[in-house]
Protein backbone atom coordinates (compact mmCIF):
# COMPACT_ATOMS: atom_id res chain seq x y z
CA UNK A 1 0.00 0.00 0.00
CA UNK A 2 1.33 3.44 -0.93
CA UNK A 3 2.31 5.91 1.82
CA UNK A 4 -0.27 8.38 0.47
CA UNK A 5 -3.09 5.85 0.82
CA UNK A 6 -1.87 4.89 4.28
CA UNK A 7 -1.90 8.53 5.36
CA UNK A 8 -5.42 9.06 3.95
CA UNK A 9 -6.73 6.05 5.86
CA UNK A 10 -5.03 7.26 9.03
CA UNK A 11 -6.57 10.74 8.69
CA UNK A 12 -10.04 9.28 8.10
CA UNK A 13 -9.66 7.08 11.18
CA UNK A 14 -8.71 10.10 13.30
CA UNK A 15 -11.57 12.18 11.87
CA UNK A 16 -14.12 9.58 12.95
CA UNK A 17 -13.40 10.44 16.62
CA UNK A 18 -12.71 14.16 16.52
CA UNK A 19 -13.20 14.81 20.22
CA UNK A 20 -10.97 11.94 21.29
CA UNK A 21 -8.31 13.00 18.80
CA UNK A 22 -8.44 16.60 20.08
CA UNK A 23 -8.17 15.52 23.71
CA UNK A 24 -5.27 13.23 22.82
CA UNK A 25 -3.47 16.14 21.16
CA UNK A 26 -4.06 18.36 24.19
CA UNK A 27 -1.15 16.90 26.12
CA UNK A 28 1.22 17.65 23.24
CA UNK A 29 -0.23 21.14 22.78
CA UNK A 30 0.26 22.03 26.44
CA UNK A 31 3.75 20.56 26.59
CA UNK A 32 5.07 22.19 23.42
CA UNK A 33 3.50 25.58 24.15
CA UNK A 34 4.96 25.53 27.67
CA UNK A 35 8.44 24.75 26.34
CA UNK A 36 8.26 27.50 23.70
CA UNK A 37 6.92 30.08 26.17
CA UNK A 38 9.39 29.33 28.96
CA UNK A 39 12.39 29.19 26.66
CA UNK A 40 11.26 32.46 25.06
CA UNK A 41 10.91 34.15 28.45
CA UNK A 42 14.25 32.82 29.64
CA UNK A 43 16.13 33.91 26.52
CA UNK A 44 14.44 37.31 26.56
CA UNK A 45 15.44 37.89 30.18
CA UNK A 46 18.99 36.77 29.41
CA UNK A 47 19.23 39.15 26.45
CA UNK A 48 17.95 42.04 28.59
CA UNK A 49 20.46 41.34 31.36
CA UNK A 50 23.32 41.19 28.86
CA UNK A 51 22.18 44.43 27.24
CA UNK A 52 21.89 46.21 30.60
CA UNK A 53 25.31 45.04 31.73
CA UNK A 54 27.01 45.90 28.46
CA UNK A 55 25.27 49.27 28.35
CA UNK A 56 27.66 50.30 31.10
CA UNK A 57 30.57 49.57 28.75
CA UNK A 58 32.28 46.32 27.82
CA UNK A 59 35.64 47.78 28.86
CA UNK A 60 34.82 48.22 32.56
CA UNK A 61 36.91 46.58 35.29
CA UNK A 62 35.79 46.63 38.92
CA UNK A 63 38.01 45.89 41.94
CA UNK A 64 36.27 45.22 45.25
CA UNK A 65 37.66 44.65 48.72
CA UNK A 66 37.76 40.96 49.56
CA UNK A 67 36.34 39.03 52.46
CA UNK A 68 37.24 39.94 56.05
CA UNK A 69 37.94 37.50 58.89
CA UNK A 70 38.92 38.45 62.43
CA UNK A 71 38.56 36.48 65.67
CA UNK A 72 36.41 33.88 63.95
CA UNK A 73 33.98 36.55 62.71
CA UNK A 74 33.70 36.63 58.94
CA UNK A 75 32.38 39.43 56.76
CA UNK A 76 31.36 39.15 53.14
CA UNK A 77 32.86 40.69 50.02
CA UNK A 78 33.61 44.37 50.56
CA UNK A 79 33.96 44.05 54.34
CA UNK A 80 37.76 44.23 54.37
CA UNK A 81 39.55 47.54 54.79
CA UNK A 82 42.31 46.62 52.35
CA UNK A 83 41.68 49.02 49.46
CA UNK A 84 43.21 52.48 49.69
CA UNK A 85 43.78 55.46 47.45
CA UNK A 86 47.41 54.26 47.10
CA UNK A 87 46.06 51.25 45.17
CA UNK A 88 44.32 53.63 42.77
CA UNK A 89 47.52 55.60 42.18
CA UNK A 90 49.56 52.41 41.69
CA UNK A 91 47.12 51.14 39.06
CA UNK A 92 47.09 54.53 37.36
CA UNK A 93 50.90 54.55 37.12
CA UNK A 94 51.74 50.90 36.49
CA UNK A 95 48.90 49.42 34.43
CA UNK A 96 48.94 50.38 30.75
CA UNK A 97 45.75 51.03 28.75
CA UNK A 98 43.82 52.39 31.73
CA UNK A 99 41.78 55.28 30.35
CA UNK A 100 39.85 56.43 33.44
CA UNK A 101 39.87 55.27 37.05
CA UNK A 102 37.95 56.21 40.18
CA UNK A 103 37.78 55.00 43.80
CA UNK A 104 34.41 54.33 45.36
CA UNK A 105 32.76 54.30 48.78
CA UNK A 106 29.07 53.60 49.31
CA UNK A 107 26.50 53.94 52.04
CA UNK A 108 22.80 54.50 52.46
CA UNK A 109 21.49 57.70 53.96
CA UNK A 110 18.39 59.80 54.46
CA UNK A 111 18.48 62.89 52.27
CA UNK A 112 16.39 65.91 53.34
CA UNK A 113 15.38 68.91 51.23
CA UNK A 114 12.91 71.30 52.84
CA UNK A 115 9.91 69.25 53.97
CA UNK A 116 10.82 66.31 51.69
CA UNK A 117 13.11 63.37 52.49
CA UNK A 118 14.25 60.27 50.67
CA UNK A 119 16.38 57.26 51.59
CA UNK A 120 18.90 56.57 48.86
CA UNK A 121 22.35 55.21 48.07
CA UNK A 122 25.15 57.72 48.64
CA UNK A 123 28.05 56.99 46.32
CA UNK A 124 31.41 58.63 46.92
CA UNK A 125 33.41 58.77 43.70
CA UNK A 126 35.89 60.82 41.68
CA UNK A 127 35.74 63.10 38.66
CA UNK A 128 36.28 60.26 36.17
CA UNK A 129 33.04 58.51 37.14
CA UNK A 130 30.71 60.01 34.47
CA UNK A 131 33.42 59.38 31.84
CA UNK A 132 33.77 55.73 32.83
CA UNK A 133 30.03 55.14 32.82
CA UNK A 134 29.34 57.42 29.83
CA UNK A 135 26.71 59.08 31.99
CA UNK A 136 25.64 62.56 30.81
CA UNK A 137 24.75 65.49 33.06
CA UNK A 138 21.22 66.86 32.73
CA UNK A 139 21.47 69.97 34.92
CA UNK A 140 24.52 71.77 36.28
CA UNK A 141 27.85 69.96 36.33
CA UNK A 142 29.76 67.15 38.03
CA UNK A 143 32.12 68.04 40.85
CA UNK A 144 35.75 68.99 40.14
CA UNK A 145 39.18 67.77 41.25
CA UNK A 146 39.34 70.75 43.60
CA UNK A 147 36.08 69.59 45.24
CA UNK A 148 37.61 66.14 45.75
CA UNK A 149 40.88 67.46 47.16
CA UNK A 150 39.11 69.79 49.58
CA UNK A 151 36.40 67.27 50.54
CA UNK A 152 33.78 69.83 49.55
CA UNK A 153 30.17 69.26 50.59
CA UNK A 154 28.72 69.18 47.10
CA UNK A 155 26.34 66.65 45.62
CA UNK A 156 25.13 65.52 42.22
CA UNK A 157 21.70 63.89 42.28
CA UNK A 158 20.43 60.98 40.29
CA UNK A 159 17.19 61.60 38.40
CA UNK A 160 15.06 59.61 40.85
CA UNK A 161 16.45 61.40 43.91
CA UNK A 162 15.98 64.81 42.27
CA UNK A 163 12.35 64.07 41.41
CA UNK A 164 11.56 62.73 44.87
CA UNK A 165 13.01 65.79 46.62
CA UNK A 166 12.20 68.60 44.21
CA UNK A 167 9.63 67.21 41.76
CA UNK A 168 9.90 66.26 38.07
CA UNK A 169 11.38 68.61 35.49
CA UNK A 170 12.87 70.85 38.20
CA UNK A 171 16.47 72.08 38.13
CA UNK A 172 17.62 71.93 41.78
CA UNK A 173 21.16 73.22 41.24
CA UNK A 174 22.13 75.68 43.96
CA UNK A 175 19.72 74.15 46.50
CA UNK A 176 20.98 72.89 49.86
CA UNK A 177 20.14 69.41 51.08
CA UNK A 178 21.11 67.54 54.22
CA UNK A 179 22.70 64.08 54.46
CA UNK A 180 23.07 62.78 58.02
CA UNK A 181 22.67 66.38 59.23
CA UNK A 182 25.52 67.53 56.99
CA UNK A 183 24.60 70.32 54.53
CA UNK A 184 25.42 69.64 50.86
CA UNK A 185 25.04 72.02 47.94
CA UNK A 186 23.43 70.49 44.85
CA UNK A 187 25.62 71.32 41.84
CA UNK A 188 24.07 69.01 39.23
CA UNK A 189 21.63 66.28 38.25
CA UNK A 190 22.60 63.22 36.20
CA UNK A 191 20.69 62.15 33.12
CA UNK A 192 18.47 59.07 33.31
CA UNK A 193 20.35 55.76 33.28
CA UNK A 194 17.57 53.29 34.11
CA UNK A 195 17.83 49.88 35.73
CA UNK A 196 21.04 47.94 36.23
CA UNK A 197 21.48 44.28 35.29
CA UNK A 198 19.96 43.05 38.56
CA UNK A 199 17.02 45.45 38.39
CA UNK A 200 18.40 48.18 40.70
CA UNK A 201 17.46 51.76 39.85
CA UNK A 202 20.75 53.41 38.93
CA UNK A 203 19.09 56.84 39.09
CA UNK A 204 18.27 56.36 42.79
CA UNK A 205 21.74 57.56 43.83
CA UNK A 206 23.40 60.67 45.24
CA UNK A 207 26.98 61.29 44.10
CA UNK A 208 29.54 63.17 46.17
CA UNK A 209 33.38 63.38 46.29
CA UNK A 210 34.69 60.17 47.83
CA UNK A 211 36.84 62.20 50.23
CA UNK A 212 33.74 63.96 51.53
CA UNK A 213 31.87 60.68 52.07
CA UNK A 214 34.92 59.18 53.79
CA UNK A 215 35.60 62.06 56.16
CA UNK A 216 32.25 63.75 56.73
CA UNK A 217 29.79 60.86 56.55
CA UNK A 218 31.53 57.54 57.18
CA UNK A 219 34.62 58.42 59.20
CA UNK A 220 36.97 55.99 57.45
CA UNK A 221 40.18 56.17 55.43
CA UNK A 222 39.84 53.09 53.23
CA UNK A 223 37.79 52.73 50.05
CA UNK A 224 35.43 49.92 49.12
CA UNK A 225 35.90 49.63 45.38
CA UNK A 226 37.86 50.84 42.36
CA UNK A 227 36.29 51.19 38.93
CA UNK A 228 38.28 51.73 35.77
CA UNK A 229 37.81 51.61 32.03
CA UNK A 230 40.30 50.13 29.61
CA UNK A 231 41.31 52.12 26.55
CA UNK A 232 39.27 49.68 24.44
CA UNK A 233 37.26 46.50 24.87
CA UNK A 234 40.04 44.29 23.46
CA UNK A 235 42.43 45.45 26.20
CA UNK A 236 40.03 44.63 29.06
CA UNK A 237 41.37 41.16 29.76
CA UNK A 238 45.02 42.31 29.77
CA UNK A 239 44.16 45.25 32.02
CA UNK A 240 42.30 42.95 34.43
CA UNK A 241 45.29 40.59 34.67
CA UNK A 242 47.74 43.46 35.14
CA UNK A 243 45.53 44.97 37.87
CA UNK A 244 45.61 41.67 39.78
CA UNK A 245 49.42 41.62 39.67
CA UNK A 246 49.73 45.23 40.84
CA UNK A 247 47.19 44.69 43.64
CA UNK A 248 49.02 41.63 44.97
CA UNK A 249 52.25 43.62 44.99
CA UNK A 250 50.57 46.57 46.71
CA UNK A 251 49.11 44.32 49.41
CA UNK A 252 52.38 42.39 49.84
CA UNK A 253 50.77 39.01 49.22
CA UNK A 254 53.16 36.07 48.99
CA UNK A 255 52.85 33.25 46.49
CA UNK A 256 50.05 30.97 47.60
CA UNK A 257 48.30 33.64 49.64
CA UNK A 258 44.68 34.17 48.57
CA UNK A 259 43.69 37.51 47.07
CA UNK A 260 42.13 39.97 49.51
CA UNK A 261 40.32 41.60 46.61
CA UNK A 262 38.24 40.58 43.61
CA UNK A 263 38.64 41.78 40.04
CA UNK A 264 35.64 41.55 37.71
CA UNK A 265 35.00 42.67 34.17
CA UNK A 266 31.59 43.32 32.66
CA UNK A 267 31.96 40.13 30.64
CA UNK A 268 32.58 38.16 33.84
CA UNK A 269 29.48 39.63 35.45
CA UNK A 270 27.39 38.94 32.35
CA UNK A 271 28.60 35.32 32.20
CA UNK A 272 27.84 34.70 35.88
CA UNK A 273 24.33 36.11 35.68
CA UNK A 274 23.42 34.53 32.35
CA UNK A 275 24.80 31.16 33.50
CA UNK A 276 22.46 31.28 36.50
CA UNK A 277 19.58 32.26 34.22
CA UNK A 278 20.47 29.47 31.78
CA UNK A 279 20.21 26.95 34.60
CA UNK A 280 16.79 28.27 35.60
CA UNK A 281 15.57 28.31 31.97
CA UNK A 282 16.73 24.73 31.41
CA UNK A 283 15.06 23.65 34.65
CA UNK A 284 11.75 25.22 33.64
CA UNK A 285 12.01 23.77 30.13
CA UNK A 286 12.71 20.36 31.65
CA UNK A 287 9.61 20.63 33.82
CA UNK A 288 7.59 21.60 30.76
CA UNK A 289 9.15 18.65 28.91
CA UNK A 290 7.56 16.29 31.44
CA UNK A 291 4.17 17.27 30.03
CA UNK A 292 5.40 16.16 26.59
CA UNK A 293 6.09 12.72 28.02
CA UNK A 294 2.67 12.69 29.66
CA UNK A 295 1.18 13.64 26.28
CA UNK A 296 3.08 10.76 24.67
CA UNK A 297 1.69 8.31 27.22
CA UNK A 298 -1.79 9.65 26.41
CA UNK A 299 -1.19 8.97 22.71
CA UNK A 300 -0.08 5.41 23.44
CA UNK A 301 -3.11 4.83 25.65
CA UNK A 302 -5.57 6.08 23.00
CA UNK A 303 -3.84 4.12 20.24
CA UNK A 304 -4.10 0.92 22.30
CA UNK A 305 -7.82 1.60 22.77
CA UNK A 306 -8.09 2.22 19.02
CA UNK A 307 -6.41 -1.12 18.24
CA UNK A 308 -8.90 -2.90 20.47
CA UNK A 309 -11.89 -1.10 18.93
CA UNK A 310 -10.73 -1.76 15.35
CA UNK A 311 -9.64 -5.36 15.75
CA UNK A 312 -12.28 -6.61 13.28
CA UNK A 313 -11.31 -3.88 10.76
CA UNK A 314 -7.67 -4.98 11.05
CA UNK A 315 -8.70 -8.60 10.45
CA UNK A 316 -10.65 -7.67 7.29
CA UNK A 317 -7.74 -5.65 5.88
CA UNK A 318 -5.28 -8.46 6.52
CA UNK A 319 -7.70 -11.01 5.08
CA UNK A 320 -7.87 -9.15 1.74
CA UNK A 321 -4.10 -8.91 1.41
CA UNK A 322 -2.77 -6.19 3.70
CA UNK A 323 0.59 -7.05 5.20
CA UNK A 324 1.47 -6.69 8.86
CA UNK A 325 3.78 -3.83 7.89
CA UNK A 326 0.86 -1.99 6.25
CA UNK A 327 -1.21 -2.21 9.43
CA UNK A 328 1.73 -1.20 11.60
CA UNK A 329 2.51 1.76 9.36
CA UNK A 330 -1.13 2.94 9.45
CA UNK A 331 -1.26 3.08 13.25
CA UNK A 332 2.22 4.58 13.41
CA UNK A 333 1.16 7.33 10.98
CA UNK A 334 -1.93 8.04 13.11
CA UNK A 335 0.26 8.49 16.21
CA UNK A 336 2.73 10.74 14.37
CA UNK A 337 -0.08 12.85 12.87
CA UNK A 338 -1.57 13.41 16.34
CA UNK A 339 1.84 14.40 17.67
CA UNK A 340 2.72 16.73 14.80
CA UNK A 341 -0.68 18.44 14.80
CA UNK A 342 -0.47 18.90 18.56
CA UNK A 343 3.12 20.12 18.23
CA UNK A 344 2.22 22.62 15.50
CA UNK A 345 -0.69 24.03 17.49
CA UNK A 346 1.51 24.10 20.61
CA UNK A 347 4.23 26.08 18.79
CA UNK A 348 1.67 28.63 17.57
CA UNK A 349 0.17 28.86 21.06
CA UNK A 350 3.65 29.23 22.61
CA UNK A 351 4.49 32.14 20.30
CA UNK A 352 1.12 33.70 21.13
CA UNK A 353 1.70 33.42 24.89
CA UNK A 354 5.21 34.86 24.53
CA UNK A 355 3.78 37.77 22.55
CA UNK A 356 1.13 38.38 25.22
CA UNK A 357 3.85 38.46 27.89
CA UNK A 358 5.66 41.14 25.89
CA UNK A 359 2.52 43.18 25.18
CA UNK A 360 0.81 43.14 28.57
CA UNK A 361 3.63 42.51 31.06
CA UNK A 362 6.35 44.31 29.07
CA UNK A 363 8.53 41.24 29.60
CA UNK A 364 11.02 40.63 26.77
CA UNK A 365 10.75 37.30 24.96
CA UNK A 366 13.10 35.75 22.45
CA UNK A 367 12.30 32.34 20.98
CA UNK A 368 15.38 30.86 19.26
CA UNK A 369 14.87 28.75 16.10
CA UNK A 370 16.53 25.75 17.72
CA UNK A 371 13.84 25.73 20.44
CA UNK A 372 11.12 25.51 17.76
CA UNK A 373 13.01 22.75 15.93
CA UNK A 374 13.56 20.89 19.20
CA UNK A 375 9.89 21.10 20.19
CA UNK A 376 8.67 20.00 16.76
CA UNK A 377 11.26 17.21 16.54
CA UNK A 378 10.35 16.02 20.02
CA UNK A 379 6.69 15.92 18.98
CA UNK A 380 7.48 13.68 16.02
CA UNK A 381 9.75 11.48 18.12
CA UNK A 382 7.04 11.16 20.78
CA UNK A 383 4.55 9.97 18.16
CA UNK A 384 6.98 7.39 16.81
CA UNK A 385 8.15 6.13 20.22
CA UNK A 386 4.79 5.97 21.95
CA UNK A 387 2.92 4.88 18.82
CA UNK A 388 5.25 2.02 17.99
CA UNK A 389 3.96 -0.45 20.59
CA UNK A 390 0.25 -0.07 19.68
CA UNK A 391 1.15 -0.27 15.97
CA UNK A 392 3.24 -3.38 16.57
CA UNK A 393 0.42 -4.93 18.56
CA UNK A 394 -2.04 -4.27 15.72
CA UNK A 395 0.32 -5.79 13.14
CA UNK A 396 0.77 -8.92 15.26
CA UNK A 397 -2.95 -9.77 15.34
CA UNK A 398 -3.98 -13.10 13.81
CA UNK A 399 -6.40 -12.32 10.91
CA UNK A 400 -8.70 -15.25 11.77
CA UNK A 401 -8.90 -14.31 15.44
CA UNK A 402 -9.41 -10.65 14.49
CA UNK A 403 -12.33 -11.52 12.13
CA UNK A 404 -14.08 -13.42 14.93
CA UNK A 405 -13.64 -10.49 17.36
CA UNK A 406 -16.94 -8.90 18.47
Amino acid sequence: MSPVMTTRIALKALARNKMRTALTMLGMIIGVSAVITLVGLGNGAQARIEAQIKAGGTNLVTINAGNFTAGGVRGGSGAAATLTIDDVEAIRKEVPNVQYITPGVNMRGQVIAGNQNWSTRVQGTDVDFPLIREWPIRYGSFFSTQDVNSAAKVAVLGKTVSEQLFGPEVDPTGQVIRVRNQPFKVIGVMGSKGQAGMGDDQDDTLFAPYTTVQKKLMGQQYIQSITLSAANADATSDVSNAVSVVMRTQHKLANGDPDDFTVRTQEDIAEIRTAALDTMTNLLAGIAGVSLIVGGIGIMNIMLVSVTERTREIGIRMAIGAKGWDVQLQFLVEAVVISLLGGGIGIALGFGMADLATRFWEFPTQVPPNAVAMAFGFSAATGIIFGFYPARKAAALDPIVALRYE
